[in-house]
């Protein structure tokens, strides 16, 4: 493998790692407060096409990434009505999420752009080189020539590590996820906690659709978050529910989705259907060999 297409490899890798680490950052987030959201999917999708109809009609990234990280605190709080406020199951309410998200975003992109032969497109945007960095081999494209969202989630990493470990914050929201009613008695609100990183979630995960489709596709394709929101989950649970391990683990699954579309361009005399299932089958294969392994908040789902 010569360095340009490692190169290149390597440049695919982080952009399809990028939306998996917004979403499993926000999923890391709801479950050290206790709560399980499996409606990710429904997020990323939701996220990818209000950022797209907004940038379409507006004509401004920026202005559209802005609205949809609102759009996405919203859907979080919403999320948070059902499974804090009311104490609906967890399940229920993340699957006809990803339901809801599916339907909702199909009629509303038929109703405003019609049945149309081919995808719309919006204007990319730009990345923001570092110089000298970005001359690096095999990574310095990757790594640092980024557009805001592509470094927004890497420094986010450390950061929440930081507020995790080391801020009374962190304290209370780990403490919400081991035993709400020991955290209640000292002191802590558990319904603002648990809110509050549901919130954020929901906001994390708005980013990761952004990127997807203002970022990377330039398009929205009904259903095109394919999967990502249940490997998020997946990812989580392979990082030990720890944000570095996250960031790790992001960056495999990124890499087995980027060399799903490398063995397609070989144009390998195999159906490539192979290839496409690649991601999901190493999702099998790790969450197989880490089960049992997995650093659970005591109360998580409960």
């Amino acid at each position: 493998m010569n360095l340009e297409i490692t190169t290149a490899l390597a440049t695919a890798a982080v952009a399809m790692a990028v939306p998996l680490l917004y979403a499993a950052l926000g999923e890391l987030l709801a479950e050290k407060a206790g709560i399980i959201n499996i409606g990710l999917e429904g997020f990323l999708l939701l996220g990818a096409f209000s950022a797209f109809a907004i940038a379409h009609a507006s004509g401004s990234n920026s202005a559209a990434v802005l609205a949809t990280l609102l759009l996405g605190g919203l859907w979080g709080l919403c999320f948070a009505y059902f499974v804090v406020t009311r104490g609906a199951n967890q399940i229920v309410v993340g699957t006809a999420l990803n339901l809801f998200a599916v339907g909702l975003t199909g009629i509303l992109y038929r109703a405003q752009f019609g049945v149309t032969g081919s995808a719309l497109s919006i204007r990319p945007t730009p990345p923001l080189e570092i110089p000298v960095l970005a001359n690096l081999p095999i990574v310095g494209r990757a790594l640092f020539s980024q557009t805001l969202l592509g470094y927004g989630c890497m420094i986010l990493v450390p950061v929440i590590a930081f507020v995790l470990m080391r801020t009374r914050t962190g304290l209370e929201l780990r403490m919400t996820g081991e035993d709400p009613r020991a955290a209640a008695i000292q002191g802590v609100d558990v319904r603002r906690i648990r809110i509050s990183a549901l919130v954020v979630c929901g906001i994390l995960c708005a980013a990761g659709g952004s990127f997807l489709a203002i970022d990377y596709t330039h398009t929205f394709v009904e259903g095109m978050s394919s999967g990502r929101g249940f490997i998020a989950l997946a990812i989580v649970i392979v990082g030990r529910r720890h944000p570095y391990g996250v960031l790790g683990a992001a960056l495999f699954f990124g890499f087995a989705t980027a060399l799903q579309f490398h063995f397609q361009a070989l144009a390998f005399d195999v159906p490539f259907q192979f290839f496409l299932i690649l991601p999901y089958v190493a999702t099998l294969v790790v969450l197989a060999f880490n089960a049992g392994n997995t650093n659970a908040p005591a109360a998580l789902g409960k």
